[in-house]
């Protein structure tokens, strides 16, 4: 197989969207790359599906002279949404859909290892299709199960994530922090029910979960640098069965966003130091539980970004946009906490929708263009 065609690209990618899977379960996402690759020329080429993430594959590109192993993770998984676009080659998975773009960074992967397997690259070039990134924590996954050791051990790590608001085949990127990180909240107080007549009975959880909550809010005003951003929600509250009954438990389950992780530690620290008060005030049992997984802030490295910028403000024919950080998670920010290495959006044109939404539609136009983008800089850094 020669290098991918634009149209072929487009074609793989419609294909990609018609079979969406959740994470951990892209055995047919999987085969579908996998026999496309095997479609490549190998004489560079090595291959690895890790048996200890089977849906996971490794590509590794033998450099002419190489100096260094550059890394480029593209993610394979979709989300349980139920798909509204009506187009031809919308999901034929009920109830799951691409509706984050993962198929367009199928696709432009692709489109960059066909062009490399044509033509050998400088240094060695690491293809890492990851599964589970919406959910289960693949990047962090992959990297604990050992599979990158020995050749396939990257210097440096890129990825993309498509960015609905951006023209497309525009690139996005900025020097420090581009995603957030995530922390799942789970707070489980536990008091004393009683009849609702009889309060000194009781151990009230419904009034010391509200106290607590009020508390959290000032965490982020009185506790986080007013210059950076963190964010905590907590969007659900479970308490009680009927009105006439005092809570003996309460559940507070919410999230954490923060741009660097140790903005994400500080306020964990501070959510463990209120919930230890409200005990001790209310005289009854706070557990919290916080549970971040791979989801660290994807914090890009300054030296090897500041040269990815440049790179893409200088070239003529890239779009280039300096973006602001997002508080949406992604799991590249714990292999960037591992490995030095840049993330950056590719825009993909779709203003009226956004990412995870049942309507998400990117403009075919920006495969061919990301490809384009992204191969000059490989090969620009690969001179460096």
């Amino acid at each position: 197989m020669a290098v991918l065609t634009e149209s072929e690209l487009i074609q793989i990618r419609r294909h990609l969207h018609e079979i969406p899977e959740l994470a951990l379960q892209e055995k047919e996402t999987h085969d579908y790359l996998l026999k496309i690759i095997k479609g490549f020329n190998s004489e560079f080429l090595t291959i690895k599906v890790p048996e200890e993430l089977p849906t996971a594959i490794l590509v590794l590109i033998k450099g002419s002279n190489p100096q260094r192993t550059i890394g480029y993770r593209t993610d394979i998984d979709a989300l349980p949404v139920e798909e509204k676009t009506n187009l031809p080659f919308s999901s034929t998975h009920p109830g799951i859909m691409h509706a984050c773009g993962h198929d367009i960074h199928m696709s432009v992967a692709l489109g960059l290892l066909s062009y490399f397997s044509e033509n050998q690259p400088k240094d060695n070039l690491l293809f890492f299709f990851q599964p589970a990134e919406e959910s289960e924590s693949g990047g962090k996954k992959a990297y604990e199960d050992g599979i990158f050791e020995g050749k396939f051990k990257p210097d440096e790590f890129y990825g993309l994530h498509d960015n609905p608001e951006l023209p497309a085949g525009a690139i996005g990127c900025r020097e420090g922090t581009l995603f957030a990180g995530t922390t799942e909240v789970n707070i489980d107080l536990i008091g004393k029910g009683g009849h609702a007549a009889f309060p000194q009975n009781a151990n009230d959880t419904v009034v010391a979960a509200a106290s607590l909550i009020m508390q959290i809010q000032t965490v982020i005003s009185r506790s986080i640098d007013p210059i950076q951003s963190g964010v905590i929600t907590l969007g659900k509250v479970r308490a009680g069965t009927i009105r006439n009954v005092i809570a003996g438990q309460t559940r507070i389950e919410g999230t954490i966003r923060g741009l660097t992780q140790k903005m994400i530690l500080q306020i964990d620290q501070r959510l463990q130091d209120l919930c230890e008060g409200i005990a001790r005030s209310y005289n009854m049992k706070v557990n919290l539980e916080l549970n971040q997984g791979g989801y660290w802030p994807v914090e890009n490295n300054p030296e090897l970004t500041k040269n990815f910028i440049n790179y893409m403000k200088n070239n003529p024919e890239v779009d280039f946009v300096e973006t602001k950080p997002k508080m949406t998670g992604e799991d590249f920010g714990f292999l960037l906490a591992k490995f030095p290495g840049t993330m950056f959006w590719l825009g993909v044109g779709d203003p009226d929708s956004q990412l995870h939404s049942a309507t998400l539609n990117p403009d075919k136009k920006s495969i061919i263009r990301g490809v384009n983008a992204i191969k000059g800089f490989l090969i620009n850094r690969m001179g460096i």
